[in-house]
């Protein structure tokens, strides 16, 4: 596995960070203050590590709990970011037309939606088992990738959301849901 393979699937495997930051940023209201960046970059770090280390828990634990996992995992990322989605809807349908919504930032939600984005790198682990030289330059280009668009979804979210008024929670927890139904149906 060449470099530019790794840059690609970091890429892929980070799309799923950037449809989330993405949501998150369309919902941050005109007033977003300086002092709140802490709360997407700890997002994006999160969207990092947890996408950079499961490809390593799937290396060393491929032959353990491989089939169990295989058989579960697309049901579980599903089960969570159908939960998660489905409050932001129920939020953005309830909340009053001309609040701007509140994105949550709290690090229990910060944690579910990096174990959600990031079920799927697992099944990545395998691909370096032929070739474990490669894996920790991989797992750092996987991070580095799902980080950096992790920002940079948060900034287009933010660039979009505050110049139209949309529904981002609407939004937010249609995207989440998708990405849940395209985990566990469409994912190899």
């Amino acid at each position: 596995m060449d470099i530019l393979t790794l840059i690609v699937l970091g890429i892929g495997l980070a799309m799923d960070c950037f449809a989330v930051s993405l949501g998150k940023g369309l919902a941050v209201d005109s007033h977003h203050t300086p002092a709140q960046w802490h709360k997407p970059c700890l997002m994006a770090v999160l969207f990092g590590l947890f996408q950079g280390g499961m490809p390593l828990i799937g290396y060393y634990a491929c032959s353990f709990f491989s089939a169990f996992f295989n058989a579960y995992a697309g049901w579980t990322a599903l089960v969570l970011l159908a939960c998660i989605g489905g409050k932001m809807i129920w939020e953005g349908l309830k909340a009053p037309k001309e609040q701007p919504a509140n994105p949550d930032f709290s690090l229990p939600t910060l944690l579910l939606l990096a174990v959600a984005t990031s079920i799927d790198a697992w099944a990545t682990g395998v691909l370096f088992i032929p070739q474990p030289d490669k894996l920790w330059i991989g797992i750092c280009i996987i991070a580095l990738c799902s980080f950096a668009f992790s920002w940079i979804g948060y900034l287009i979210g933010v660039f979009i959301g505050t110049r139209f008024r949309l529904n981002a929670n609407l939004i937010g927890g249609i995207i989440l849901i998708g990405i849940g139904v395209k985990i566990c149906f469409f994912s190899a």
